[in-house]
């Protein structure tokens, strides 16, 4: 579930392994880029942490993070 804090959307996501949260990452870049949005996240092993927010419109939550993150849960 994305929370909604500091401006931003943020979600945690847990795989089985590093392969599964790699195969994850590329399929959300592969969006991201087709959006031109491109989140903040970091990788772990098997965790991968998303924030979105849109850096143009002053660091805030708009629609386009929505979007995308609607986007991203689709490729679970």
């Amino acid at each position: 579930m994305w929370e909604e804090k500091n401006n931003s959307l943020y979600r945690k996501f847990q795989f089985k392994n590093f392969s599964e949260a790699f195969a994850f990452m590329t399929r959300v870049a592969l969006e991201a880029e087709k959006m031109d949005h491109h989140p903040s996240w970091t990788n772990v092993y098997n965790t991968v942490e998303i924030t979105l927010n849109t850096h143009s419109e002053g660091d805030i939550v708009t629609e386009k993070d929505r979007k995308l993150a609607k986007k991203i849960d689709a490729l679970l």
